[in-house]
């Protein structure tokens, strides 16, 4: 790993680029197998070769940058070329529509726009929706790989405190905040991660959750370009045609993920062969069926993975038991866009079930009277964009970040999460009921796909269902296997947080990228 003196993007830039110099950066995985390697030499070269563009388009230090594209080696090279030229990068999500694009280019009051072939139409659409088309627009699918970048000046480099980043929250509760984040908040979170997973320059990611995500742009972009390893991106959306013989051909030893990714893995393709082996039909033979499937899963992953990061909302507790059975390197992890990401984590095989590990070095956790778990330390943000009030609210009076989460620590600092604060439905003599957990049960089931349980008119509790394909196909029976599911999760919950009703949903939920429903849209 490189050494830092400053804590910024722009030297992490600059060490990686000067010590791994020859070493494979990123990488695309296209039409069946890995090409459109970047050397860190050749990405250096880019990334000095953007901030010149940008200053040669007579932008200043400060100014806003977006990025509104696909994960691809050009989006690493704007990222922290933004960064070289003491400048804001901003990037969207790319599954934002027009009018939320020319929202957030209208209030972070953009100078220049990061396209590529496939979001140039919309960005421009959005972009004079805003009132900026005199802006310029890069794509940055068509950077160049060049020895001899145009000149740039070196030395008008930021500091750690600076601005480095606006994220505009997709928002599980309505409108999009932008949450400022400096060098430090970013680099240090990076950094910090290691307390609990090293990366080496022989290290292999495989991207799936996009860069405009923190998660994945901290953990699965800072992190790597800091270690020296390489990074692969897909060239099309991570659908199971794509995924998998990309992970055949990368052979990944590190990935951060999301929840739904391993359960629909999990639920698809190892609990129904698991079903179907008669070893697991005798209960004495079951660790051999078991073990099978481990291996069917380790392989299915490449077979060389040693870190498989997963955060952004609960895993269910049945395929997290089995992961934990068959020792595969699972590390989930409790954190926000305005900690930059990181609140809590932890490496593989080292936590206790159903944790979310423990804060790291220079971190600090504690639980509000009310349950709310509340962060500080050096990755907290510097507040949200040109909203005072939003950024008051925030924080506690003395300078704690508010997480929105209920949660404990346990006797050894580990963190357990058990939902969201705003959730939190009151029982009938002031109970507290987390529909998280309800859900979890829920989707437990084969016949459920996704869940959410909310308080209905009259107060009772009530569950909306998407189904499974296997519920569909048995449309005769679901009656009375809906009331067997009711009944069995009934069985596994306090008197007072007990279903009254379940109900079918013929949509699925509208969600966040990390695969978080919008409950405000449901309530």
């Amino acid at each position: 790993m490189i050494t830092l003196e400053k804590f910024t993007l722009a030297e992490v830039c600059l060490r990686s680029r000067a010590k791994y110099k020859k070493r494979p950066a990123f990488r695309i995985f296209k039409d069946g197998m890995v090409t459109g390697i970047t050397s860190y030499g050749a990405w250096g070269e880019q990334s000095r070769d953007f901030a010149a563009r940008l200053e040669a388009f007579g932008l200043k230090p400060g100014s806003r940058v977006m990025i509104l594209a696909e994960n691809c080696p050009g989006w690493a090279a704007a990222y922290f070329g933004t960064a070289l030229a003491a400048m804001v990068s901003v990037p969207v999500l790319t599954g934002f529509s027009a009018v939320q694009i020319a929202n957030i280019a209208g209030h972070a009051e953009i100078s220049a726009c990061c396209v590529t072939t496939e979001t140039a139409a919309r960005a421009m659409e959005a972009i004079k929706t805003a009132g900026l088309d005199s802006i310029p627009f890069i794509y940055i699918d068509r950077l160049e790989t060049r020895e001899n970048s145009r000149p740039f000046h070196d030395g008008n480099y930021p500091e750690p405190e600076d601005l480095a980043s606006i994220i505009y929250t997709s928002g599980t509760t309505g409108a999009s905040k932008g949450v400022m984040l400096s060098h430090r908040n970013l680099v240090f979170c990076a950094a910090a991660s290691r307390s609990f997973v090293k990366i080496y320059p022989r290290d292999r990611l495989l991207s799936v959750i996009p860069l405009a995500h923190t998660y994945e742009c901290t953990l699965g972009l800072i992190t790597a370009v800091m270690s020296g390893a390489s990074v692969t991106y897909l060239d099309k959306p991570p659908s199971p045609a794509v995924l998998m013989p990309a992970l055949e051909a990368v052979k990944p030893t590190a990935m951060v993920t999301v929840p739904l990714f391993i359960e629909k893995f999990y639920r698809k393709n190892i609990a129904p062969s698991l079903a179907a082996n008669p070893l697991f039909r005798f209960p004495p033979n079951r660790p051999l069926a078991v073990y099978a499937a481990g291996r069917k899963l380790a392989a299915a992953f490449g077979g060389s993975i040693r870190f498989f990061g997963i955060g952004g909302a609960p895993l269910s507790s049945e395929v997290e038991d089995f992961l934990r059975k068959v020792k595969f390197p699972y590390s989930p992890g409790f954190g926000l866009t305005e900690a930059a990401p990181l609140v809590a984590g932890t490496g593989p095989f080292r936590f206790p079930v159903r944790s979310s590990g423990s804060m790291f070095r220079g971190m600090a956790i504690r639980i509000s009277d009310e349950g709310e778990i509340q962060a500080g330390g050096p990755n907290i943000m510097m507040g949200y964009y040109r909203d005072e009030k939003k950024t008051r609210e925030a924080f506690t009076p003395d300078g704690w970040l508010r997480t929105g989460d209920v949660g404990f620590l346990d006797k050894k600092g580990y963190l357990y999460v058990k939902g969201r604060l705003k959730n939190l439905i009151l029982g009938p003599a002031g109970e507290n009921i987390y529909p998280e957990e309800i859900e979890g049960l829920l989707t437990s089931s084969v016949l459920v796909e996704d869940a959410l349980v909310r308080p209905g008119d009259r107060g009772e509790i009530v569950a909306m269902v998407v189904l499974s394909e296997k519920a569909k196909a048995a449309a005769n029976a679901l009656g009375n296997a809906l009331e067997e599911l009711k009944k069995m999760v009934n069985r596994q919950l306090a008197a007072f947080s007990k279903l009254n009703r379940i109900e079918i949903r013929h949509e699925p939920f509208e969600k966040t990228p990390t695969q978080k429903i919008r409950r405000y849209l449901y309530s």
